[in-house]
């Protein structure tokens, strides 16, 4: 969990500690449903919360929702449930309670909190790219909507940090695929994913190798003048990088 993650679930905490200090801290475990009032509900899921019971924290959020569907209580038990999802790792669960929130709560101003909660839940689940990048995809998406929304936020200035990564992510699966190609002799389709990774992710650590690639490959093809522009390209952005050295030992042999 980041450190502002952390952090902006503090102000969660002390309004709801404030709201539910009136009420019994007893919690009974395996307690059989029966309709309770809204500070126990509440205060029991805080005492849950506590001790890093996350699952029966969010389950116990749920609840307060459930019961007291029109309450104050019910607007921060599902910032707090999805929360509580959140670190307990379930994902899916986390996103559903945050966008429930923000379809409720449109106007908010915790959305943009919820806004993170979603973001965040994807960004947790970006696998290696060796695997499909579907829910990369829905991450930098996510992220870029909470800054899109809230460029002056807390959670924004977080977000940014995770677009750059989410990026390089992409375009790391991008390379690997044509690389992919490459080594198959499908060079056409080998170009068009180091295209994209010179065109669509040109700021992230992948770019100088996607120019040295398209060189490869525009010489396979028998194409010496692309290969020079894309090696000059390199050239002009990368003058240190091994690949320029790379690219132009291969232009001085077969583009000369």
């Amino acid at each position: 969990m980041t450190r502002v993650f952390r952090a902006v679930l503090l102000p969660l905490l002390a309004v709801s500690v404030a709201l539910s200090g009136c009420a019994s801290t007893k919690v009974k475990k395996d307690r059989p449903y029966v309709a309770q009032d809204v500070d126990t509900l509440y205060t029991s899921a805080m005492a849950t919360l506590a001790r890093r019971e996350y699952k029966l924290a969010a389950a116990q959020f749920d609840e307060v929702e459930r019961q007291h569907p029109y309450s104050v209580w019910a607007r921060r038990a599902q910032l707090m449930s999805a929360y509580s999802y959140y670190v307990s790792q379930n994902y899916s669960e986390a996103i559903l309670s945050a966008q429930r929130f923000l379809s409720l709560h449109p106007g908010s101003r915790e959305a943009p909190y919820a806004y993170y909660v979603v973001a965040v839940s994807y960004y947790e689940q970006i696998a290696s790219v060796d695997h499909d990048q579907k829910t990369t995809a829905k991450a930098l998406d996510a992220l870029q909507e909470l800054i899109r929304r809230y460029p002056n936020s807390d959670y924004a200035a977080d977000a940014r940090l995770k677009v750059d990564l989410t990026r390089d992510h992409l375009a790391g699966k991008e390379m690997e695929v044509g690389r992919y190609y490459q080594a198959n002799k499908e060079y056409l389709a080998a170009i068009i994913r180091f295209r994209s990774v010179v065109d669509t992710y040109n700021t992230t650590s992948h770019t100088p190798e996607a120019l040295h690639r398209l060189v490869e490959s525009y010489l396979s093809l028998g194409l010496p003048e692309e290969a020079r522009k894309a090696a000059a390209v390199l050239a002009y952005n990368y003058p240190g990088s091994k690949w320029y050295d790379r690219s132009y030992g291969l232009i001085g042999k077969k583009a000369a």
